[in-house]
């Protein structure tokens, strides 16, 4: 009996254990996921690094100065060619302070700009990794979502070809089919029940993916809401988003790159020019034993500044600086080069996107459109399979193409908004705002 008093509490227990977390949304999942990623996490370690070291150039063009603290004790023995040897042993104390301040140099001038750039740089690479992250957890997010649909429509269709395959064993006991629609369905039934063996396998690896990238355990996607109204494409021309495609992360990062290599050139070219320093110096050195060398009393301190300007004219470093500027000249054209590509290859992102998008929801009309009329087959299959006049073949391919094609017009639907952020990732305007729209289309 206390056995089965028990009982209600087991079963309790194991309810609570089984409800699902509460369903996440897209941001909720992709503000996890710039805290956990280590891409992400890595590529804003990379951003603080390049920052500190652009300010590193800064003291090229600042000044200089430096403390230099000595004690020295110094044994003079003197030996005179006749008489005695005498020794003398003395402290010296110094200490001086020196600063220097560059007026001409134009190689640090070069370098310190050069750090500016490598600043820029540094954001736009932080730029593109975020919006590589915000791409990367909308797949993943998409990607269960369509394997949860596709997993739910093969256990209709599974449900749909078991009672298809019960009629035909009915029909088959009372005389009124042959063995072969029964065993037609038993065939097809078999084969939805492999398919749905590996959409759940297939679903719980998407799972296992979006759960690892934003750092949560057995994630819930909120589901599209429907009937779905996807977004229009605006500007609906794909010159328009060509040309946006100029603030593209990875055409800004080319176009410093060059700017840097041209920077470089400079910094080569002033090994042919002069520099100009201001210095200044200023130094104490204290005897407190006095100094034999010296006619001044026995302890004694001198002090000594002095401010002036050092000047330095290169005549000849064994060719080395014409030959650096050939190589910098070379690297620039490189970097030219680079950043022609870079606007080819975004250009031509940009434009595969749009397509996408613009063909996707022709795509998605159409298989809505298939959808109502697989329906409508399924029902005029169904009615004709009762009055005689079809077969259990027909039934059984009709409902295959009316799951296959919402499995199809789900998909679909998914791959238009992943277009959608793919172009405006091609095109350089993606932000993390825009999910939100994405987040207006799920389930509340």
């Amino acid at each position: 009996m206390k056995k089965f008093r028990l009982l209600p509490l087991f079963v309790a227990v194991s309810a609570a254990l089984a409800l699902p977390v509460g369903a996440q949304s897209l941001v909720d999942l992709y503000e996890s996921a710039r805290v956990f990623d280590a891409s992400y996490q890595s590529a804003k370690s990379q951003y603080d690094a390049t920052m500190a070291r652009a300010d590193q150039a800064k003291a090229a063009v600042l000044p200089t100065a430096g403390l230099a603290l000595g004690v020295s004790r110094t044994n003079q023995e003197v030996i005179p060619d006749t008489g005695a040897s005498s020794d003398r042993t003395y402290d010296t104390q110094s200490a001086s302070v020196s600063a220097s301040q560059p007026l001409y140099r134009p190689g640090n001038l070069a370098s310190y700009r050069q750090g500016l750039k490598q600043a820029d740089i540094a954001q736009a690479q932080l730029a593109a990794a975020d919006q590589d992250l915000i791409v990367r957890v909308s797949q993943a997010y998409f990607d269960v979502l369509a394997a949860q649909d596709s997993l739910t429509f093969i256990k209709a269709q599974n449900v749909a070809v078991g009672e298809q395959l019960a009629s035909a064993k009915r029909n088959f006991e009372v005389g009124t089919s042959t063995i072969t629609d029964t065993r037609e369905a038993q065939a097809r039934f078999d084969l939805v029940t492999a398919q749905e063996i590996a959409a759940a396998n297939d679903l719980r690896i998407k799972k296992i993916a979006l759960d690892q990238l934003v750092g949560k355990s057995d994630t819930q996607p909120q589901s599209l809401a429907l009937p779905l109204v996807l977004p229009a494409l605006v500007p609906n021309d794909v010159n328009t988003w060509v040309q946006q495609s100029e603030s593209s992360p990875s055409i800004k990062q080319s176009q410093i790159a060059l700017e840097v290599a041209q920077l470089e050139t400079k910094k080569a070219e002033a090994g042919h020019k002069p520099t100009l320093d201001l210095t200044a110096s200023y130094g104490m050195n204290r005897y407190p034993d006095g100094n034999p060398s010296s006619s001044l009393p026995s302890s004694y301190r001198a002090n000594a500044g002095s401010v002036g300007l050092a000047f330095n004219l290169p005549l000849f470093a064994g060719f080395s600086t014409q030959n650096r500027i050939r190589e910098t000249l070379a690297l620039e054209e490189k970097a030219r080069n680079d950043l022609e590509s870079a606007k080819r290859a975004v250009a031509q992102g940009t434009r595969t996107a749009y397509y996408c998008v613009a063909s996707g929801q022709g795509q998605v009309k159409a298989l809505e459109a298939a959808e109502a009329s697989s329906q409508s087959a399924l029902d005029a299959n169904k009615l004709g399979y009762q009055v005689g006049v079809r077969i259990n073949i027909d039934v059984l391919n009709s409902q295959s193409q009316l799951f296959q094609t919402k499995r199809d017009l789900a998909k679909a639907r998914y791959d238009v908004l992943m277009c959608g952020l793919k172009l405006r990732q091609a095109s350089g305007t993606l932000e993390a705002n825009d999910l939100q729209s994405v987040n207006a289309l799920l389930v509340k």
